[in-house]
């Protein structure tokens, strides 16, 4: 079984994203929990953690099936202290955020080095940001997604996501999103089955699927190795549909959130219809 949904707007409160993925006929949805551009929100209230879970409860989303995503500004491995204290304090508001809501998984980037300190140093930095999270919460893993590789972001090689996950001391509560788009722009190609297929297999030889908690279904406008993260919509960009028919189909990714990014919302519904009928009967 395979969760297939997009990442929907909390405008209005966290619960109105359970209704919009209930709009799309989504089994799986992200959302943010708090506004991805700023640093800092108010708390969540709890008529607001009361309402997400009852709607939860209501259309039958249980936390395998939502991967919030954290902001966008937090880089877990900044070489500055106060830049990196910032965004570790950030990062455990949001893996809170995550334990009041009852979600389990918290999806993120993991990290820049910004050309300021030793790549093994960053990678290193980003595990220990992680520990210091872990330690503080209950219940919620950490879920790097991998990057596109642009600029000085780390993450968009298996090896470098799995060099992370060795300084995570707590390995029950860590794990990996892929994004296709990404994946393809680091150079991973993706346009057939077979490729597709040799992808996942190197993604367990280097890393072990027992790691991949969720997956992000986005076509791409950027070109294989480019190091450009260009989301598009599914079949219209340069990694094809063959991919997604692929993904869809195997069975050694089964069980977790598999969320759109694309480009497109109004078609969110019909790109979902057609990953389901992908799907073996």
């Amino acid at each position: 079984m395979k969760y297939v949904g997009a990442h929907v707007s909390a405008a209005g409160g966290v619960d109105q994203a359970v209704a919009r993925a209930v709009e799309i006929e989504a089994t799986a949805f992200a959302l943010f929990t708090k506004n991805q551009r700023q640093w800092n929100a108010k708390p969540l209230e709890e008529k607001s953690i009361e309402a997400f879970k009852a709607a939860c409860a209501e259309h039958g989303y249980g936390p395998h099936q939502i991967l919030p995503h954290d902001s966008y500004l937090i880089n877990l491995g900044h070489p500055e202290r106060e830049g990196l204290e910032k965004s570790r304090a950030a990062f455990l508001d949001e893996m809170q955020r995550c334990e009041q809501l009852g979600i389990t998984l918290l999806n993120f980037h993991p990290g820049s080095h910004l050309n300021k300190i030793d790549e093994h140093d960053c990678l290193a930095r980003i595990g220990e940001s992680i520990n210091l999270a872990l330690d503080a919460t209950r219940g919620v893993t950490a879920v790097i997604e991998n990057t596109a590789g642009q600029g000085t972001n780390l993450g968009f090689r298996f090896e470098q996501l799995a060099e992370i996950i060795e300084h995570v001391e707590d390995k029950s509560r860590v794990g990996v999103c892929i994004d296709t788009c990404h994946a393809f722009a680091a150079g991973y190609d993706l346009r057939s089955e077979a490729s597709c297929t040799a992808v996942i297999d190197e993604l367990d030889a280097v890393l072990g699927l027992n790691y991949l908690k969720a997956m992000h279904l986005n076509d791409a406008k950027s070109t294989l190795g480019s190091r450009v993260d260009r989301h598009h919509s599914l079949g219209r960009g340069n990694i094809g549909l063959d991919a997604f028919r692929c993904l869809m189909n195997e069975p050694r990714i089964d069980e977790i959130p598999m969320i759109l990014e694309t480009i497109e919302p109004e078609i969110w519904d019909k790109e979902i219809r057609w990953l389901k009928a992908q799907m073996p009967t």
